[in-house]
């Protein structure tokens, strides 16, 4: 059993009055999570399922007597697949507001769910988590550090998602189903897309673009629609944590690049079964983009289960100069050169230093980038 470093996170939190929420991807171990957590607390817990019709009948428009009758003696309520239950977001207040000595803990499939429909009448009453696909320091902790290192082309083709790596040889398979399911039931059901082949045709484009910059108007032409769809598209996809966007950092310096983005996948699998390729580093074109979409996907991981808040970005001169990553926190950047194979050590660009003196760099490569992500 890999143990999930935001189970640690989420126990500090308890009873301190507010709901606390996991949102995240299908398949990410959400629901491993609460068995985990609720096999060590010493607590009566209630476990409820927003898959199971009776769960939803009792917590839909629910009331006060109803709930009370329901919660019994339980001091910890878990609500697993919330997003299911109709209105969930009022019950959840009145939870809060009524049983302030009862703990909720509730997880949902994608943000569509919680993240967004439970934000007004939640305000101030929740603490929100995000739970990712099995992150690098976990795996590493499970097994050791060398063991993981050398699976470094598994995750580069095969992605972390917990089922994935658990079935071994049947990688392919569940990817594609996976990649599926993202999409015709974490997306389209909670949207008004009314042709679902143009955001497929986006996310083709979006992996073929892997770690390149990209304009929406370019994005437009592809799938023939406007920009702001486009756009639109590409929110519903990032809150769903399908993709998430890099944009340019700058300080509206006349040499840097401002307007464009990169857009990046938080699993490589899902990113590689949409293309539906999964040959090995030596038979491929895109490594060095596969490598840096790791790197960083990663990076947020780690930063989110250490509460470490930063902001990132790509950063580029119209002279071509440019750094792979740079993560703003607390008036601090750290400026990453992401390389795969080291033909000459990088240097940092003389226009960024000059401009942006309080800063760190590091170079990352196959050997150093694990002191980055533990």
């Amino acid at each position: 059993m890999v143990h999930r470093e935001l189970q640690t996170v989420i126990e500090q939190q308890f009873f301190k009055g507010k709901a606390i929420i996991v949102t995240g991807p299908r398949q990410s171990g959400k629901s491993t999570l609460l068995k985990q957590i609720a096999s060590k607390v010493e607590l009566p817990v209630l476990m409820l399922n927003g898959d199971e019709p009776e769960v939803r009948a009792q917590l839909a428009d629910s009331n006060v007597q109803k709930l009370r009758s329901l919660l019994g003696n339980h001091k910890i309520v878990m609500i697993d697949d919330s997003h299911k239950i109709k209105n969930i977001s009022l019950t959840l207040k009145l939870l809060v507001d009524t049983f302030p000595e009862v703990q909720l803990l509730v997880t949902g499939s994608s943000s569509f769910g919680l993240a967004h429909k439970e934000e007004e009448p939640l305000m101030g009453r929740l603490f929100e988590y995000h739970l990712y696909p099995f992150s690098l320091k976990e795996l590493a902790l499970s097994a050791n550090r060398l063991t993981e290192q050398q699976s470094l082309e598994k995750r580069l083709i095969f992605g972390s998602y917990p089922r994935v790596i658990q079935a071994s040889g049947q990688e392919k398979s569940c990817l594609l189903t996976l990649s599926g399911s993202h999409l015709y039931n974490d997306v389209l059901p909670y949207t008004d897309i009314r042709k679902p082949q143009q955001l497929e045709t986006l996310l083709v484009s979006l992996a073929l673009h892997l770690g390149s910059e990209i304009s929406y108007h370019t994005l437009a032409q592809t799938i023939k629609a406007d920009c702001k769809t486009v756009e639109r598209y590409i929110q519903m996809l990032e809150q769903c944590y399908i993709v998430f966007r890099l944009g340019a950092f700058s300080l509206n310096r006349k040499n840097e690049v401002k307007k464009t983005k990169k857009i990046f996948f938080y699993d490589n699998g899902i990113r590689n079964a949409i293309l539906q390729n999964f040959a090995p580093l030596h038979l491929r074109q895109d490594t060095r983009a596969l490598w840096e979409n790791y790197f960083i996907s990663e990076r947020q991981k780690a930063n989110h289960y250490k509460r470490h808040f930063a902001n990132h970005y790509f950063w580029r001169t119209f002279q071509q100069q440019k750094m792979d990553l740079i993560e703003e926190a607390d008036g601090t950047l750290t400026a990453y050169a992401i390389r795969w194979e080291q033909k000459s050590r990088p240097k940092l660009p003389a226009a960024f230093s000059t401009v942006y003196p309080n800063h760190q760099f590091h170079i990352v490569d196959p050997k150093s980038y694990m002191n980055f992500l533990m």
